[in-house]
């Protein structure tokens, strides 16, 4: 048996992996990430339930003191806020929606926890995850969960493969009502606890309140790019004013705050202009497109894509059910997806995640 540190943010499936690690007779450490500084990120903290939550470190100290294993709270606010917060407010600066869940898991709940592993001695680190795991000729490949309503591999994409070789999913075989029914049986105290969806550093999900609050600060803001007030342009006419590029997405309808007698038909973005601090808009059917350029490209199934492309079933966004696609390299670390229907709102900075059948093939950050 293997000695494991294990992240545990004091949530359902965290919880339970660590009680069949236990099962199995592995040394378990649990670990509780401290990731912002509740003075730091505004909001309404007294009903933040995220995973990084005062309640969710208590949870978690809790659980591992039922189950008799050690463990551990660590502040990397430094290096969270560094990684993730300052990615996240730039690359809505930049007129661009960031996916810090994507980086969080590469920068810190694999590389980071990989180093507290090493120096706490562990030969693994443990996740609570649902995705599946195993190895072919030397690599490892990271496939659909057995739940697909809970499957979490379009968040994985990014984590190296050195970093997968010591990974373990204790839930990777169990849907997740048979993991809260094992959960009572096992009495743990976080049985009945309720998930949280909110990206955990926006305690009220509300991250334009939380750009601007940070915008309050320009000593915390890496980038020289700060928003301002522009033009709305509807097919190259002046229409209104918004708010400022960064508090938009592709394919936004509602807050617009505009009301146009000659255009009835709802409006959406359909471009973020960073350099003319435009917002374009227009009609629904302005939002598709059937061709994608992805950089920052990591693959998991494969050591490389083949040079005349390969098909594959591509998703852009979490809940994106997929669909049919053909990659083709571009250069060491890019890609070009042409789709082979038209899809909707293909957004600059999200990740597009490639599949070949269940298994993870690699993804990329939309460009």
């Amino acid at each position: 048996m293997a000695k494991v540190l294990l992240g545990m943010s004091g949530g359902l499936d965290s919880s339970v992996a660590a009680a069949l690690l236990r099962q199995e007779g592995h040394d378990v450490i649990g670990m509780t990430i401290k990731t912002y500084k509740y003075e730091d990120v505004g909001g309404n903290t007294a009903n933040d339930t995220s995973c990084c939550s005062l309640d969710g470190i208590n949870d978690a100290r809790r659980v591992a003191a039922m189950l008799g294993i050690k463990h551990y709270v660590t502040d990397m606010t430094e290096e969270f806020g560094r990684e993730i917060i300052d990615y996240f407010t730039d690359t809505y600066l930049h007129g661009q929606t960031p996916n810090p869940c994507v980086k969080c898991n590469r920068e810190i709940k694999w590389a980071a926890m990989l180093r507290k592993a090493d120096a706490l001695g562990c030969e693994y680190i443990a996740t609570g995850h649902y995705a599946r795991l195993r190895e072919e000729q030397g690599r490892i490949v990271i496939s659909r969960a057995a739940d697909s309503a809970k499957d979490q591999t379009y968040a994985l994409w990014a984590v190296r493969q050195e970093h997968l070789k010591r990974t373990l999913f204790p839930l990777q075989g169990y849907t997740k009502p048979v993991v809260r029914e094992m959960a009572k049986q096992l009495g743990l105290p976080v049985a009945h606890k309720h998930e949280s969806y909110e990206i955990c550093f926006v305690t009220d999900n509300d991250y334009r309140r939380f750009l601007r609050d940070r915008l309050a600060e320009e000593s915390s803001i890496t980038s020289n790019v700060s928003p301002h007030s522009g033009d709305f342009v509807l097919n190259g006419e002046v229409v209104g004013r918004h708010d400022g590029v960064p508090f938009y997405t592709i394919g936004q309808r509602k807050g617009l705050g505009l009301s146009i007698p000659s255009h009835p038909a709802p409006l959406y973005v359909t471009g973020l202009d960073i350099i003319n601090n435009l917002v374009e808009l227009g009609d629904d059917e302005d939002l598709f497109a059937n061709e994608l350029i992805a950089n920052s490209v990591n693959l998991i199934k494969y050591d490389s894509l083949p040079q005349e492309g390969m098909r594959i079933i591509a998703k852009i966004r979490y809940k994106d059910e997929g669909a049919p696609a053909f990659i083709q390299p571009i250069d060491r670390d890019r890609v070009r997806v042409t789709f082979d229907e038209p899809r909707r709102a293909i957004t600059p900075g999200q990740s597009v995640v490639f599949y070949e059948n269940d298994d993870l093939v690699g993804g990329g950050i939309i460009e």
